[in-house]
């Protein structure tokens, strides 16, 4: 049986993607100090190793596991967090992922690693979206720049060390399972405040547009990436594909399509543009659909109208435990 070792797989991207490996028939292993993580996202079949991507234990999962592919999501995830304290953003979404790979070469395996890297943060304000795989990398915080480091790290991996390495350049992902209390993700945070009944708050004008794709997309993509036929590793660029709708959405438009979905308004409350957010992102999507056979499934309208009965459901069972 293959074997599969998902990185912050108790989150909420990375649950997702333990599902659809165990579905192909996988065994897997889930990789997660549940820092943000949480036990209850832990699929049914996968083995939860509690462990930090950066600790010596987790090396040696790596090393020794034999796993057929890495699907690599654990990371330090909010822009602002980056902003504020780059050091922490580097030494886990860079040292973290180095340690892992290094164990990755020192293993007689061979084994696929998957990086789940940024679309919208990577290329920056200075490329006309959509933006394509080889557009100018100009990252606007210091999460970014960690993403696109990893990827320069990976590359260098392949050429010089034969391993087999691909990069996923996310769009701004959404769906259940998105922490409702979390420091990244309008559309979970919106989702939260309309149930609550309390004002959304915007940042900035509201005019600033992402390019929003389903959770359910997302790790199909992985797994066709883990999967795929692909030609050898080169430079940069030529195993990064990016993982988006092609779909400009405005924050406010966003909020406009949650209470659409929740059949209710709630005051927005406009605050200050912050720091390191670029105002446009959009992604070109046509090498994934030529190289990979994927596309997006699930539209805006429809995936945040998923996404708020997940939320409401959510809610309305917390209520009823209390």
């Amino acid at each position: 049986m293959a074997r599969a070792l998902v990185t912050g797989g108790a989150g909420f991207i990375g649950s997702h993607v333990a599902e659809r490996f165990l579905d192909a028939g996988y065994e897997v292993t889930i990789l997660d100090n549940l820092s943000s993580g949480k036990r209850e996202n832990v699929p049914a079949g996968a083995q939860l190793r509690e462990l930090d991507i950066r600790s010596p234990e987790a090396a040696a999962l790596v090393r020794e596991g034999r796993f057929d592919v890495i699907a690599h999501l654990a990371a330090q995830i909010d822009v602002r967090r980056s902003v504020e304290d780059p050091l922490f953003d580097a030494d886990v979404n860079i040292r973290g992922t180095i340690n892992l790979v290094e164990a990755v070469r020192a293993s007689a395996h061979s084994t696929r690693i998957v990086f789940a890297s940024t679309g919208g943060a990577l290329y920056g304000d200075g490329a006309e979206p959509p933006t394509v795989e080889q557009f100018a990398k100009d990252p606007e915080a210091p999460y970014g720049i960690a993403k696109l480091s990893v990827e320069y790290y990976l590359a260098y991996y392949a050429r010089v060390h034969g391993l087999d390495t691909v990069a996923v350049r996310f769009g701004n992902v959404y769906g259940p399972r998105q922490d409702l209390h979390g420091e990244a993700g309008v559309v979970a945070i919106f989702c939260n405040r309309i149930v609550s009944g309390r004002p959304l708050t915007v940042f900035g004008d509201g005019a600033q547009t992402r390019d929003y794709v389903f959770v359910g997309d997302v790790a199909d993509g992985i797994v066709r990436a883990a999967t795929a036929q692909l030609p050898a590793p080169g430079r940069v660029d030529a195993r990064a594909f990016n993982i988006g709708t092609a779909v400009e959405t405005s924050v406010v438009e966003v909020a406009r399509l949650l209470m659409q979905a929740a059949g209710c308004e709630v005051p927005i409350e406009f605050a200050p543009k912050r720091a390191g957010e670029i105002q446009r992102s959009c992604l070109n999507v046509d090498k994934v659909q030529r190289e990979l056979g994927w596309r997006p499934q699930v539209g805006i309208a429809e995936g945040l109208q998923r996404t708020f009965a997940w939320a409401a459901g959510r809610q309305a069972a917390a209520e009823a435990r209390a």
